[in-house]
């Protein structure tokens, strides 16, 4: 215990806290995110006919599963981001500052190389794998539908002047919108060799910011 230093409690308590505070991340990554229950759906429209209903409510349950993923993946990608901001921008602030008590011993280089490492990985995260661009896409496409949803129930005469048209419109409205997500989920997709080289970018720009 004589040889604890001020520099061992605090690379102590700074690793307890970078772990536990990304528990929040993770249970999103583990744990599937519920839809939120409704109001009155397409069963008690007045607007549509009994096999129309059934065609709507039929075309729901095949895509619920779908905004549950959206939903889920938007969940993920806002914990992650929001983790990101509190780490990194506080971070920022303190490393500056801190390089100016670093000395000789081997306990502050170590606590500063975990900061250092720790604000690496996550901006490299952060990068490689487009959160802020994922969040949006995500957040976007389940906003999206369930505004095609809604209209749907409250004027289904925008999508056209018939009953059939206005089903044929809706699905159409909804599939391009999962085309929409799914090229962008695409897009935003990082390749193995990209995050490996984002990785090692910013590993080589905090080892030389060490004294």
């Amino acid at each position: 215990m004589e040889n604890i230093t001020y520099w061992d409690i605090a690379f102590c308590i700074y690793l307890f806290l970078a772990l536990s505070t990304f528990i929040y991340t993770l249970i999103a990554i583990m744990k599937k995110v519920e839809l939120n229950p409704g109001g009155k759906s397409f069963e008690e429209s007045p607007y549509f006919s009994n096999e129309a209903k059934e065609r709507l409510i039929q075309h729901f349950s095949r895509i619920a599963g779908t905004l549950g993923f959206w939903k889920n993946q938007a969940e993920i990608y806002r914990r992650f981001n929001n983790y990101a901001i509190f780490w990194t921008i506080p971070m920022a602030i303190i490393v500056p500052i801190l390089i100016q008590f670093i000395s000789d011993d081997n306990f502050s280089k170590h606590f500063l190389t975990l900061i250092t490492a720790h604000t690496a990985i996550i901006i490299a995260f952060h990068k490689a794998f487009k959160v802020d661009a994922n969040f949006k896409a995500w957040r976007e496409g389940e906003s999206h539908f369930y505004d095609l949803y809604r209209r749907m129930l409250d004027r289904p005469e925008t999508f056209g002047k018939d009953e059939n048209s206005q089903l044929n419109n809706y699905f159409d409205s909804v599939e391009n919108l999962r085309i929409f997500i799914r090229n962008t989920e695409i897009d935003n997709t990082p390749s193995l060799e990209e995050a490996q080289k984002q990785l090692k970018h910013e590993k080589d720009e905090k080892e030389h910011q060490l004294p």
